[in-house]
């Protein structure tokens, strides 16, 4: 993700091919995450559906009672939990319900679901800690983890090199971005040379507009149109203005291109991109540096991964192909030594 040099919102006139649209839009602070602010469980054709059955096969639960996946209580992982942390007895995480499936509102639209919170679930069972959900907006859990009020966020964050200097992570998936486009469009996007001249939907201060802002700078160096960037303040807008035509193509969490592929019968994904590019990157839980939680949160992950509950989750939320083979404790000591690849795996399959 783009880190502002001033931690605000860069002014429209500083961005080549800009258009601002929707509601009022959101900024996103120097550290937000990689999802697109603001989104929701709308676009779900479904709408009060308590369960909506894809084209994919995945039978998505989207109602509050989630008969989630749980894991064992591990005695001796529990005893490593910093005493700060465990004393309450719960493991307080931040999430920002934006993007469904990863992390979005159930259809009560107030309950916080999706495979984020239950990996953050596995994690909580495997520590013998209560999980207590936090919801909060995409530009507040960096300084709100650095205070202490969350003990760790689970929010499709990708770990880059910003962000180490002030967290720790625990990786737990890989990390992409999809396009998506309509149905009957023709776009194979690859590269800076395949969006020239298009219309671009993508969330503020996010990765995704990190990757179209340096494609943007490849067009121009080559003489061809840049694409035009187009903000929506919420996902049904984005939406919407995609299955209008008002937009080209749309840049999102690729889990969420390929849930509404698999949803609706007017969109589809025509590209995929790591959310590292031109590097790569992972999901990870994040965790205030050097506070001890995320060697913990690390040992949780690889033992969920060994017994199966996480490939279970990954499995019911259509993430299979994300699977990691073991979690890893990214710090700003090993980041640069750390591989931020997927390796083959079979964890993603229920066992």
């Amino acid at each position: 993700m783009a880190f502002p040099t001033n931690g605000r919102r860069r002014a429209p006139a500083a961005r080549p091919a800009v258009v601002l649209l929707g509601s009022a839009l959101l900024g996103a602070a120097a550290l937000a995450g990689c999802a697109d602010p603001g989104a929701s469980a709308a676009g779900n054709p479904s709408g009060g559906a308590q369960t909506t059955a894809a084209r994919n096969g995945v039978v998505y639960n989207t109602s509050p009672d989630q008969q989630r996946v749980r894991a064992e209580k591990d005695p001796a992982l529990a005893a490593k939990v910093p005493a700060l942390i465990s004393k309450d007895g719960k493991l307080t995480v931040a999430t920002s319900a934006g993007s469904i499936p990863l992390s979005f509102h159930a259809t009560d639209d107030k309950t916080p679901i999706g495979s984020e919170l239950d990996i953050a679930q596995l994690v909580a069972d495997k520590l013998g800690l209560e999980l207590d959900v936090q919801v909060t907006s995409w530009e507040n859990w960096p300084l709100k983890t650095q205070s202490g009020d969350f003990e760790a966020v689970f929010s499709n964050v990708g770990v880059n090199k910003d962000r180490v200097k002030l967290f720790d992570f625990a990786s737990y998936r890989a990390a992409y971005m999809g396009f998506e486009a309509k149905k009957s469009a023709s776009y194979d996007i690859k590269g800076a040379d395949d969006i020239s001249g298009l219309k671009i939907s993508v969330g503020s201060g996010t990765n995704q507009e990190k990757i179209l802002l340096a494609w943007n700078k490849e067009l121009e160096a080559k003489g061809k149109a840049p694409a035009t960037l187009q903000y929506y303040s919420s996902d049904a807008d984005t939406i919407l203005a995609l299955s209008s035509g008002r937009t080209d193509l749309n840049i999102a969490p690729y889990p969420s291109t390929v849930y509404r592929e698999n949803t609706r019968d007017d969109l589809k994904v025509v590209g995929k991109v790591n959310a590292g590019w031109p590097s790569e990157t992972l999901v990870a839980a994040t965790t205030l540096r050097g506070n001890g939680l995320a060697p913990v949160i690390t040992d949780a992950l690889n033992e969920v991964i060994k017994d199966g509950s996480y490939g279970k989750v990954l499995e019911r939320w259509g993430l299979s192909e994300e699977a990691l083979p073991e979690s890893k404790t990214i710090t700003d000591e090993n980041y640069a030594a750390t591989p931020a690849t997927a390796a083959p795996s079979q964890a993603g399959k229920a066992s």
